[in-house]
């Protein structure tokens, strides 16, 4: 059934792309002294492997050779680095990155306590350093941010759209998307601030398992089995949205919060991934509706194709997450 076919395609498009590839890179410079920084610089890594990027500065004096280590999937360089003069009104390039898919996210803390957060991308890879930074332009770059977090988010998005085939009605489904959003915004919260501490690794393969078992779930649906999420899918989108508050806490960390305006980030943060996600929800339910319109009803084996589908990918990841602890 060509209904089943384009979902299915869906998901193995998504078993080729591996969950959180899509990384942003990260940029810190602190004043240490008048016109004198200390820089941190973290790329996305896959084992030894990094993007060839590079900071520039548009009147850089001097430089310290980097420390270079390794961390969490990540290559770390930090050295100390001096201006001719002030920062404001200088330029600040990412060379190389006009050739990658992935950002940068810059934070400069000056002496006197404000700081400035930029967004740099491929098509923009050059950015200049205002006077002082609004409250207003931090909220813009943690949205986008949010955004992208969660439409990169494969796995994510695999749970959502594995919960949207088992509910059944506009109401519960309303429900369940609520109680996912309120579970994960929760320990995303309390993760972001340093409240809970839980290690990354196993959150990331426990949420691959979340989506096997709703897909699990749907094929006992499919059969005349009805099970818990069915039943009640909000309880299950709220148990497991806690664990996937960790993980979007997990990427919110490894980007920074700008010291000064945790708050704003933090919420703004939440924002974008409310955002993205009902962007997916709304896609998919217009994909579905669109589809079931123009091929009607398909037989009942061909049903079972996008869970089982579904759960074949998630369950190569959890193995392939176990495998990594």
């Amino acid at each position: 059934m060509r209904r089943t076919a384009v979902l299915s395609l869906f998901v193995i498009g998504a078993y080729s792309a591996a969950a959180h590839e899509v990384r942003p890179a990260y940029l810190e410079l602190r004043e240490v002294a008048p016109n004198e920084f200390s820089v941190l610089w973290k790329l996305p890594a896959r084992g030894e492997m990094n993007l060839s990027l590079a900071p520039e500065f548009s009147e850089t004096m001097e430089a310290t050779l980097p420390d270079v280590r390794q961390s969490g999937g990540a290559t770390i360089k930090t050295w100390r680095t001096r201006t001719k003069g002030p920062l404001h009104g200088q330029t600040v390039t990412i060379r190389g990155l006009a050739s990658t898919m992935t950002d940068v996210l810059m934070r400069v803390e000056f002496a006197d306590g404000t700081t400035w957060t930029h967004r740099l991308t491929p098509a923009a890879p050059t950015a200049e350093v205002p006077e002082r930074q609004t409250v207003w332009g931090v909220a813009g770059e943690y949205v986008t941010l949010g955004v992208e977090h969660i439409l990169y988010g494969v796995d994510h998005l695999l749970f959502v759209l594995a919960l949207l085939l088992i509910t059944k009605g506009a109401l519960r489904l309303v429900k369940t998307v609520t109680a996912f959003t309120a579970a994960h915004s929760i320990t995303l919260a309390l993760a972001a601030l340093g409240v809970v501490h839980v290690p990354s690794p196993p959150v990331e393969a426990v949420i691959a398992l979340s989506i096997v078992f709703v897909a699990a779930e749907i094929v006992h649906e499919r059969r005349g089995r009805a099970g818990v999420t069915a039943r009640a899918p909000w309880i299950v989108a709220f148990t497991f949205g806690l664990l996937h508050g960790f993980g979007f806490a997990g990427a919110l960390t490894e980007i920074g919060l700008p010291q000064g305006q945790i708050a704003v980030a933090l919420l703004f943060f939440n924002v974008g991934v409310e955002i993205g996600q009902l962007l997916f929800v709304a896609a998919a339910l217009a994909l579905l509706a669109l589809l079931r319109k123009v091929w009607g009803a398909p037989p009942r084996w061909v049903e079972l194709a996008p869970p089982y589908a579904i759960g074949s990918v998630a369950m190569f990841w959890v193995i392939q997450r176990v495998a990594a602890f």
